[in-house]
């Protein structure tokens, strides 16, 4: 019996589950996109997280690390629970072929699995839809849950893929976005202020952005998002 499992986001950095063979490559027509909620691992109900799914787009790479199984059925079964409790905001299980080499014509592996989400919000009550960059940057830096701050994910992101050598503009772009949020809550700067270029001594209200605040980072434990 053997299963491989392509992984996009944290599990590039922390797969969780025991797994005999990891490569690294892209899978084809794919790109990552931050419009999944997490309400149970880096959110809570009240303030969700932001994290990734893939979304479809013709001639899109998304570089990434596949992962084996070999074995028994119930090492398998095993790893495919783990996965499905761990990745339980995505409601499809996608086939896709993986490749190793750049503009490779021929797939290194076939039927690789992928966890994926409907973009519909109201089929997928966890999907979100995209969102202006310094909205998702916001709610990335302020989000928190039980595995830890949303902000980490991101880095963490950034740091994986820079570690297999395949880091992502929009990664990046977004991750310093998220840098500059909390430059200013830590620097105590009225983000409304901020955001809306008014004068430092012009105090502006804005009932549309929820109040601020950095969430401490709570012990962390193995399950991911």
């Amino acid at each position: 019996m053997v299963f491989w499992v392509f992984g996009y986001g944290s599990l590039v950095w922390n797969p969780g589950f025991e797994f005999d063979e990891k490569i690294v490559g892209y899978i084809k027509d794919y790109k990552r996109v931050f419009d999944l909620a997490c309400i149970d691992h880096r959110g809570t109900p009240e303030n969700p997280a932001r994290t990734l799914t893939l979304e479809q787009e013709e001639g899109a790479i998304c570089w990434g690390a596949a992962f084996c199984v070999r074995g028994s059925p119930e090492r398998e079964r095993a790893a495919m629970e783990y996965l499905e409790q761990r990745e339980c905001e995505y409601d499809q299980k996608t086939l896709v072929n993986f490749y190793k080499e750049v503009d490779s014509p021929e797939p290194a592996l076939t039927g690789v699995i992928v966890f994926t989400s409907t973009p519909d919000k109201e089929v997928n009550k966890y999907y979100l839809g995209p969102a202006p960059l310094e909205d998702m940057a916001r709610q990335i830096a302020t989000a928190s849950g039980p595995c830890g701050n949303n902000r980490d994910y991101i880095f963490m992101l950034e740091k994986a893929l820079f570690d297999i050598g395949h880091e992502e503009e929009m990664v990046i772009e977004l991750a310093n976005e998220v840098r500059k949020v909390l430059d200013l809550l830590e620097n105590g700067i009225s983000m409304e202020n901020k955001l809306l270029g008014a004068a430092p001594h012009v105090v502006v209200l804005n009932p549309h952005l929820p109040s601020l605040e950095l969430q401490p980072l709570p012990e962390a434990i193995a399950t991911d998002s």
